[in-house]
């Protein structure tokens, strides 16, 4: 009875064991995950594309947007001013247009002003960077006294530089809107991309001005002269001797006298007048006698 009753309990305890971890696979299946099981077993979602168009270009330009950097020379703009005094004005212009012809300059504008005092000529030159030093001291040294004379020098390196990466980005920005513009399906989308290509049409054009402008500026200096003749020496101003300086005054004076017997006479209509009132007084006067 022994022998029987001890296989049997052996087997009832194993069977036992095996329904016991059948029921725990089994909770285990029928519980829930939680939240750092589902964290970890969710995909992770795209991020949604951009909305706007310009932002797209953005993110696809910042590699060549950041290569653009060009090697620019130095862009100096010189100017000057120069006033001379000359004593004969006709000479002195047939002077001035060969030495700017021999410096192969330009005349861009010329003023003359003529009056009692003076003679002046106002001259705006252009000549190549190379050859302004050249024709200032050509002037200065061959056509008659200095008066003044003032020469500056501008550096535009910087912001010729500067223009120059702006306008190289807007152009690659440019030709994305245009490739994206072939590809565009939305009416929303084509009208928004001709927007910003002619916004960005209109900025290339004012930027590639102002270069041609510097450059202008960079290739010919600008000179201002000016030539000065005066008519009549003053004792104060004259650099010449005794003699020159007493017929200088005697001429004044004269020219002081001419102008007051002018003005004078100017009032012949008041003195046509002065008898006929004493004329008017002394009958006046002889009735009030009476």
């Amino acid at each position: 009875m022994k022998k029987l009753f001890l296989p049997l309990f052996c087997l009832v305890i194993i069977h036992c064991g095996k329904s016991e971890k059948i029921a725990d696979a089994a909770v285990i299946m029928e519980m829930p995950a939680n939240d750092t099981d589902k964290a970890f077993l969710k995909e992770e979602a795209p991020p949604p594309p951009p909305n706007r168009i310009s932002e797209k270009i953005a993110s696809n330009n910042n590699s060549s947007s950041s290569q653009v950097n060009p090697s620019i020379s130095k862009k100096i703009i010189k100017n000057g001013d120069l006033k001379i005094q000359v004593g004969d004005i006709k000479k002195a212009q047939d002077q001035v247009s060969s030495i700017v012809k021999s410096n192969k300059a330009y005349i861009q504008k010329e003023e003359f002003q003529n009056n009692d005092n003076e003679e002046n000529i106002d001259l705006t030159i252009r000549v190549p960077h190379q050859n302004f030093d050249a024709l200032v001291n050509s002037f200065s040294d061959g056509v008659g006294s200095v008066l003044s004379k003032n020469i500056s020098s501008d550096d535009v390196t910087e912001e010729y530089t500067d223009v120059s990466i702006k306008l190289a980005n807007k152009k690659i920005y440019l030709e994305k809107y245009r490739d994206m513009l072939k590809s565009a399906k939305t009416t929303k989308d084509i009208l928004e991309i001709q927007e910003n290509i002619r916004e960005l049409e209109d900025e290339i054009d004012v930027s590639e001005g102002r270069l041609r402008f510097i450059d202008d500026r960079v290739n010919y200096s600008t000179l201002n002269l000016s030539l000065y003749k005066e008519k009549v020496r003053t004792s104060a101003t004259s650099k010449v001797g005794f003699g020159s300086r007493f017929g200088d005054s005697v001429t004044e004076g004269w020219n002081s006298f001419v102008a007051f017997l002018l003005g004078v006479i100017s009032l012949w209509p008041f003195f046509l007048l002065i008898p006929v009132a004493v004329f008017l007084w002394r009958k006046w006067r002889n009735r009030k006698k009476k």
